[in-house]
């Protein structure tokens, strides 16, 4: 380049600055500057613009500044710039005035600009104030290393390119957020098929073959993702898991032996003092293999006789140690007779083990203990308590058939949050047995019934067990990713069908499941596997809580599964994008994690003056664009980007955007479309209650449809 910074300085001028501080830049027009438009930049461009940028010359390049606001100065008497002209009378002439945010400097290299933010230099009163050039502009808009992936334009440097480096927008976090039909949905979707696309050009240029090693797990509570990735030409499309799947889909299965205590403890809204500790204790049990079932086998007999004589050696210890064989001798008295019976029942099948002598020893203590009296005309059995060394002699006896067994079963199996596979059943049976032994039935019985009412509904047991149920690795292979070229990087979870009363545990589930194999991942591989987890109406599901240590409802433990997720994901490789129209309502933990964000057109006032603090002071005014923003256009800032942009996002094809458009009432009202279209959508109801009862179709001999009986009769609405 030939020109200095300064060279068309002259020509450019449009007035000098007035005001400087270290936040704030005022100009004073000139007078001859153009009103609307200016052409003395090679091009007609409207002028002057709010937020558009203008230069401000300094020692080694320009202050960049962005208009925040303009006003005109009406002056009661004459003001003139430059040497005055005695013969001429000075009338009054309104002054034009604009402020300056200082975003950074334009500095010029050998073959063209380089922006930096940040203003080391600021200019003084009397500095010229310029015009930018298109070239200048784009070097402003066009900045950053790494830009990699293109998602727009920006109106307001001529349509210069926008594009972002994948690792600063996924690897820390992003949040895109608007209100209802302003374009949220098109932007992730946008923003995941054009960073595969630029991945696959860049693997191609390299003489690499196959799809990008990439993983995009998305969770789409309205269903509206699927169409956004699906293509009949490509091989590999998305893989979209549902409730009730069609033909290239995939059921959804969440198994109830990947949730961990807080999970179950939520979902069944277990109390604190009892039932969740029993919960804990009987997922230990049945993940160990410890549960009701004996076995056919004598080794097996024997292996379930030891769980029990186990348990009720504990029992009986923890009533000796703490007094309660004389406190509540009643109850130890019931226990013990109930504990005797079954024992002589078992006394049958194993001659070898003395289990005679712990009966014998039971009938005893409790003989010497029994007491009774008539009361209106019924007998009233109680126990007075119990002498220490009668319950030793139990305890001495228990010992003895232990060692014939092996000794003790200690829990020393695994945690109740490690993910075992076994059947609800038997964690509701074998809770009931524990509650039994420990003579706590009347607190479990509601927790129970809760399990056992949850695996008996179809909907819920074909999501949580169903007969095809993965494995853990199968899971992770076919939700999280596997290393089959023929497979998508993205898998779609469609919740919009999942009963409302599971959807936040199943959230909260594969989101966790996701997160800890990553973390264990690195901890095996030594480096990260990168991964993004895509939320989708994140205000619903990551919304604020109250900080109550008891409360364990559904919503506050998923909500904290991504709080986790936001503050230690970055370093296991696991990127956040939530997508949300209530930003006020949002996890201000999660909110604050996010390091980029793309906001489209924001109307509450809450939900401005929330994002109004992401923003530094001085770049606010950018901000107060969001109530106006028409649709496909978004506020970038962050991390991902060296400023605040104003960015037009680009187009995506109608079969690639999701499934959200607005409903067309016009249309279907007057019968057809903008284009003359006939609009056909008649109300035909006869699928929806096949659907929703479950009746499946049969055809008859004469090839006509007939109602076959209904799967599952209890969940149809009548």
């Amino acid at each position: 380049m030939s020109e200095t910074p300064f060279s068309l300085a002259e020509s450019l001028r449009i007035g000098a600055v007035d005001f400087v501080s270290p936040d704030e830049i005022r100009v004073l027009l000139d007078i001859e500057a153009p009103d609307s438009v200016a052409l003395n930049t090679g091009g007609a461009r409207p002028f002057p613009r709010i937020n558009g940028y203008v230069l401000v010359p300094i020692d080694d390049g320009f202050v960049v500044g962005q208009i925040e606001w303009l006003t005109i100065e009406r002056s009661s008497f004459p003001k003139r710039r430059g040497v005055k002209d005695f013969g001429v009378i000075d009338l009054p002439y309104p002054l034009r005035k604009l402020c300056l945010n200082p975003l950074g400097t334009l500095r010029q290299t050998d073959t063209s600009y380089s922006f930096r933010r940040g203003a080391g230099l600021l200019p003084t009163v009397g500095s010229a104030v310029v015009l930018p050039t298109t070239e200048q502009l784009r070097s402003i808009v066009e900045s950053g290393e790494n830009r990699r992936v293109r998602i727009g334009v920006s109106p307001l440097a001529e349509n210069a390119e926008v594009s972002i480096d994948p690792d600063r927008l996924f690897g820390r976090h992003l949040a895109v957020l608007g209100n209802t039909g302003s374009g949220k949905s098109c932007t992730v979707a946008g923003l995941i098929r054009w960073s595969l696309e630029a991945a696959k050009r860049e693997r191609e240029s390299n003489g690499t073959t196959g799809r990008p090693n990439a993983r995009f797990v998305i969770l789409d509570p309205n269903g509206e993702y699927a169409r956004a990735f699906h293509n009949e030409k490509e091989k590999n499309t998305a893989r979209v898991f549902k409730l009730d799947p069609g033909d290239s889909e995939h059921p959804l299965h969440v198994p109830l032996w990947f949730w961990n205590s807080a999970e179950w403890s939520s979902f069944t809204q277990a109390t604190a003092k009892t039932q969740r500790p029993m919960l804990r204790r009987a997922l230990r049990d049945v993940k160990a293999g410890r549960g009701l079932t004996d076995g056919d086998t004598y080794e097996e007999k024997k292996l379930g006789l030891r769980r029990y004589l186990t348990s009720v050696a504990i029992g009986v210890r923890r009533r000796l140690s703490t007094g309660e064989i004389r406190d509540d001798p009643t109850k130890t008295g019931f226990w013990l007779k109930s504990a005797c019976e079954d024992l002589s029942a078992k006394t049958i099948d194993f001659d070898d083990v003395p289990l005679s002598e712990i009966t014998k020893c039971i009938k005893s203590a409790l003989d010497k203990s029994f007491s009774s009296f008539p009361k209106d005309g019924e007998t009233i059995e109680y126990y007075k308590p119990f002498s220490e060394n009668d319950v030793r002699l139990i305890v001495a006896a228990m010992d003895g058939a232990l060692d014939c067994l092996g000794g003790l079963l200690y829990e020393d199996g695994p945690d109740e949050d490690m993910p075992i596979r076994f059947k609800g059943i038997e964690l509701a049976d074998h809770l009931q047995l524990i509650a039994a032994q420990e003579n706590a039935s009347q607190f479990v019985d509601f927790l129970v019934s809760r399990i056992r009412t949850f695996l008996s509904d179809s909907r819920c047991n074909s999501i949580v067990e169903g007969d095809n149920s993965p494995t853990l690795q199968q899971w992770l292979e076919t939700y999280v990713g596997s290393e089959n070229e023929d497979e998508s990087p993205i898998s779609i979870l469609d919740l919009s069908l999942v009963p409302t009363e599971i959807v936040h545990v199943v959230i909260a589930v594969c989101s966790r499941m996701i997160f800890e194999s990553l973390q264990r991942y690195r901890k095996i591989h030594k480096k990260a596997l990168p991964t993004v987890l895509v939320m989708e109406e994140a205000h619903t599901f990551i919304k604020r809580y109250k900080d109550d240590v008891d409360n364990h409802d559904a919503a506050k433990v998923c909500c904290q599964v991504f709080e986790r997720i936001a503050r230690e994901g970055r370093k296991f490789g696991l990127g956040l994008v939530l997508s949300s129209q209530r930003p006020s309502e949002l996890s201000q933990t999660v909110l604050s994690q996010c390091n980029t964000f793309v906001m489209h057109r924001i109307s509450n006032d809450r939900d401005q003056e929330l994002v109004k603090k992401l923003v530094p002071d001085n770049l606010r005014g950018l901000l107060r664009e969001l109530p106006s923003l028409p649709s496909q256009h978004a506020i970038i800032l962050g991390w991902a980007t060296e400023f605040p942009l104003l960015v037009r996002i680009d187009d995506l094809k109608k079969e690639q955007q999701p499934h959200s458009d607005d409903p067309d009432f016009w249309d279907v009202w007057t019968g057809q479309d903008d284009c003359n279209e006939p609009v056909d959508r008649p109300a035909n109801w006869d699928s929806v209650v096949h659907d929703w009862q479950g009746v499946v179709k049969k055809i008859t001999d004469d090839g006509t449809g007939e109602d076959a009986q209904s799967v599952d009769p209890d969940d149809a609405p009548f």
